[in-house]
């Protein structure tokens, strides 16, 4: 068995896809956890088993990790939050519930830098490691996903790319840094679950493709979309601002803002690629797949979005 939560999110909708198809052959059955098992897609509603709550709540854990083999584990962004509550806070039932229920794996969705001078300060990535080490330290067999930050989140700039040709980001424009497709993330996660031999505890980076700099990402933007694509530096404090204007817990924007600051410095850097499962999603196929019919949409179709 199988549990997968946040089956709706970016990742969990694609990994429960790769693992409908492929858990059969390998005679295993498949649950999830979700807040409204509306939300799941129709073709998989009857080939799975619901438990309706939340991950992060005890008695819902303790029905979900009843009898499980294998569990992914997924943290949903929770601004309202500090860093340790958001994560470890979270996290602390189903650790409970991992020990409790004897669950023999455990593929968490985590970050680079651990073991770089920045990881100590490092806001939300600092606190996505203390969750790893909480998860390693109930005895499941654990693999950290190890993730840089995702092409996805560009999608929060559709608007402006399509309005104004601009995308902002902190980072200096001609730093190479990694990234990641969220279907890399899905399918290295479908590969460790659907495998019983691994043991004990350790990280899979998920790197994606060659580091690109922002002002590579504009560039290729520009040739995928037919149009002008710049680049715009946002200064920390300005993000910070912004950030507090929407109402986020400010414990949270500081974890942010750091987060921001130590990738700037080199957190992600240095990554092995060796070791990666398979050929890495580019930035040129993510953008026509992904980013041109979000960009191209009319305003209407983004505004209902």
């Amino acid at each position: 068995m199988i549990v997968i939560t946040a089956p709706t999110g970016n990742i969990g909708r694609r990994l429960l896809s790769l693992l409908v198809e492929a858990a059969p052959a390998h005679g295993e059955e498949l649950r999830v956890v979700v807040r409204d098992p509306a939300r799941l897609p129709e073709a998989v509603r009857g080939r799975v088993e619901v438990v309706t709550g939340s991950h992060g709540d005890a008695a819902t854990v303790e029905r979900a990790f009843a009898g499980a083999d294998a569990v992914f584990w997924l943290v949903p962004p929770d601004a309202s939050a500090t860093p340790d509550e958001a994560y470890s806070g979270f996290t602390r039932p189903a650790a409970r519930a991992f020990a409790a229920h004897g669950v023999g794996q455990v593929v968490g969705v985590s970050a680079l830098g651990r073991g770089t001078p920045q990881a100590a300060r490092a806001g939300l990535v600092t606190a996505t490691l203390a969750m790893d080490d909480l998860i390693a330290g109930s005895g499941v067999a654990y693999r950290a996903l190890a993730n840089p930050s995702f092409f996805e989140n560009l999608l929060e700039e559709a608007d402006s790319i399509r309005d104004h040709g601009v995308f902002t980001d902190t980072a200096a424009a001609d730093r190479p840094a990694p990234m990641v497709a969220v279907a890399d993330i899905a399918a290295t996660a479908a590969g460790l679950l659907l495998d019983r031999s691994w043991t004990g505890v350790g990280s899979v980076p998920v790197p994606g493709p060659p580091d690109l700099s922002p002002d590579d990402l504009a560039r290729i933007m520009t040739e995928v979309l037919g149009r002008p694509v710049r680049y715009r530096r946002r200064p920390l404090d300005e993000l910070r601002s912004a950030l507090l204007g929407h109402g986020l817990h400010e414990a949270f924007v500081d974890g942010v803002v750091e987060m921001k600051r130590a990738k700037g410095e080199g957190l992600d850097a240095g990554v092995d690629r060796s070791a990666r499962p398979g050929p890495a999603t580019t930035f040129a196929q993510w953008c026509a797949d992904t980013l041109k019919p979000a960009v191209l949409a009319a305003p209407e179709a983004a505004d209902a979005r």
